[in-house]
């Protein structure tokens, strides 16, 4: 991995995913070792296209979410599922005994799932063109809601639906070093509207994660932009200094 630097002390890495970024153009992402040590497809929501969710269910394999800035979640009323769930075991005591617990989760301290909705201009919510809207429309709402524009959730989307929402935690990289928190650290630092679509990479022959080494490959085969965990806590703490990139 390059450690090169670039514009005001970022990697050339770094900035090479912050053009992929800002051109509308898919990336891979890995957490870390020892976390999930998993790479996900990623990519803008609001420059989604239906061929990169064929994209993503094809290459990627794994569950297509949305991540989004944890103000905009605030703002737009964003609960994370397990507190609905627990909300629930009033009506049903089989929700109540699934929701997570403190340490069931093997890879971090709790979940960043929120609702899965479908756009109301999607028919059935599933093809490739259905969440491609609805996942653009979830980046444009994101927009509205941090310019300061009061917005109505329910009136443009509805749940049960087909694209997962993430909600990124309140600290970001400082509280969670998810994919969620990872990718919108870096729309962040990129400027552009934090809601960023991730796909996690499966291994077609063992059905586990991708290797990260397999991962590197398909990114250097199709000419994609392979970015590390560790990149992004330290692109994000030089941003977080007011260093921006401009």
């Amino acid at each position: 991995m390059t450690v090169m630097t670039g514009r005001q002390g970022y990697s050339k890495n770094i900035l090479k995913a912050v053009d992929a970024i800002r051109q509308g153009k898919m990336f891979l992402l890995f957490d870390a070792e020892g976390r999930e040590a998993e790479t996900d497809l990623t990519i803008l929501a609001q420059a989604i296209k239906p061929e990169d969710v064929k994209l993503m269910r094809k290459d990627g394999g794994g569950l297509i979410c949305v991540a989004l800035d944890p103000v905009a979640c605030e703002e737009m009323g964003l609960p994370f599922m397990a507190d609905v769930i627990r909300s629930a075991n009033e009506y049903s005591t089989t929700l109540g005994t699934t929701v997570e617990k403190g340490g069931d989760l093997r890879y971090d301290s709790r979940s960043s799932f929120s609702i899965w909705v479908n756009h109301r201009d999607t028919r059935t919510g599933i093809p490739d063109n259905d969440r491609a809207i609805t996942i653009k429309k979830l980046g444009d709402m994101v927009e509205q809601v941090l310019a300061g524009n009061k917005v109505n959730f329910g009136s443009e989307f509805r749940t049960p639906g087909h694209v997962a929402t993430l909600r990124a935690a309140k600290g970001l990289i400082d509280e969670r070093l998810g994919q969620t928190e990872l990718s919108i650290a870096l729309a962040r630092i990129a400027n552009v509207t934090p809601s960023m679509v991730v796909c996690e990479m499966l291994d077609d022959n063992t059905g586990r994660a991708l290797s990260k080494e397999d991962a590197i490959a398909y990114a250097e085969e199709h000419g994609m932009v392979f970015v590390e965990g560790s990149e992004v806590i330290e692109a994000y703490n030089i941003w977080t200094t007011n260093i921006q990139i401009s």
